[in-house]
């Protein structure tokens, strides 16, 4: 039987088979067992960032974004302000959804190729006092760059105003310690670096914060305030949840703790990107970011100069041998990306290289360099 193509994506991602497996039963919702899976589920995630005695974690079904737009919307007061830091498209989906929900929303714009200014940010904040809320993206994946987490969480609170993060690519992955770092909120899903499936993101809170938020959000589905208060009284979801998803983002959590937890997983994204940067640069491909900046979690590559290059039949090649891309996310510049996350290692990632090369060879593509003049 031939195998599903190895996803090197930001996201679905490859499971395991167990993963997979905790999917066949069915669960109902106000079941007892299934309100203890959420609950130790729960649990263990306040667990990775340390957050017990500080924060909350309120999970929603739907993609990250949904938790994303939530955690806006329930956190901003209508009258609130909201800054976003811009360095790529996942920033600018934030200003967007910030926007569209009737927030004032200032944009401050960033190179793509390179972090977040703190000195920006400091300037922004003493310029206009009216700026309530900070929306920042830890690991933009929109090129892969790591942004200044620490840095970003002390100015903000020295300055006290809320900090919303975005860490879909990042939570589980890069360290995230809520005993050393002050945010309002922060953003990760279940699809992302722990492994599980698409469905269902979660919003880590401080209590202070979402005990003051009641009111706030504009949506009855999205409001995570009343989600938390009724998940507190209950145990269960207020609308149906995703019961396969937390069946298998539970049994994916074990996988992670039997790993090693957070540490072991940055050591295997990061022999995965080792790899995949050792093996694309023999083959003349360029990274778009300086290592110095880049997250091990997804790697842009400037697209190769050669004429008989064009992204859709050389990803539709390389797929013939196993292996999915993803295309490039940039404005300015042809790229495509490769992803070092999910439940792969370092062998699927020569495999990935040596697809690309016989990839080269079918289709005449001499050599990977691109025209950087």
């Amino acid at each position: 039987m031939q195998r599903d193509p190895i996803l090197l994506t930001p996201g679905p991602l490859n499971t395991t088979d167990r993963t997979k497996q905790a999917m066949l039963r069915d669960w109902g919702s106000w079941d007892s067992s299934f309100i203890a899976i959420t609950a130790e589920l729960r649990k263990k995630l306040l667990a990775i960032v340390h957050g017990e005695e500080t924060h909350v974690v309120v999970p929603l079904q739907g993609s990250g974004t949904f938790s994303v737009e939530a955690a806006v919307a329930t956190l901003v007061p209508k009258n609130g302000h909201v800054l976003v830091l811009d360095n790529g498209a996942y920033c600018k989906r934030m200003g967007k959804l910030s926007t569209l929900m009737g927030r004032k929303t200032t944009i401050l714009p960033h190179a793509e190729d390179a972090p977040v200014s703190v000195a920006a940010l400091e300037a922004q904040l003493l310029a206009d006092p009216s700026i309530s809320h900070v929306g920042f993206i830890h690991c933009e994946t929109g090129t892969g760059v790591a942004n200044p987490l620490q840095a970003v969480s002390e100015v903000c609170a020295r300055h006290g105003k809320g900090l919303i993060v975005d860490a879909m690519s990042s939570f589980a992955a890069l360290p995230i310690d809520a005993r050393a770092l002050r945010f309002d909120a922060l953003v990760a899903a279940s699809g992302k670096c722990l492994e599980g499936v698409p469905g269902m993101g979660f919003v880590f809170i401080r209590k202070d914060v979402i005990e003051g938020s009641s009111g706030n959000s504009h949506s009855l589905a999205m409001d995570l305030h009343d989600q938390h208060v009724y998940m507190e009284k209950t145990g269960q979801w207020r609308f149906t949840p995703p019961t396969h998803v937390v069946a298998a983002l539970a049994e994916a959590m074990r996988q992670f703790e039997e790993e090693g937890g957070q540490p072991a997983r940055l050591a295997r994204y990061t022999a995965n990107y080792e790899a995949l940067i050792g093996g694309m640069k023999g083959l003349g491909f360029v990274p778009f970011l300086d290592p110095a900046i880049q997250a091990p979690i997804i790697v842009t590559f400037h697209a190769p100069a050669d004429p008989k290059y064009a992204f859709r039949p050389f990803y539709e090649a390389v797929k013939q041998h196993g292996f999915i891309l993803y295309p490039g996310k940039l404005t300015e510049l042809e790229t495509f990306r490769v992803g070092c996350i999910g439940a792969i290692g370092p062998e699927e990632m020569r495999g990935a290289v040596a697809a690309v090369a016989a990839t080269m060879r079918e289709l005449g593509i001499a050599s990977g360099a691109p025209n950087l003049r």
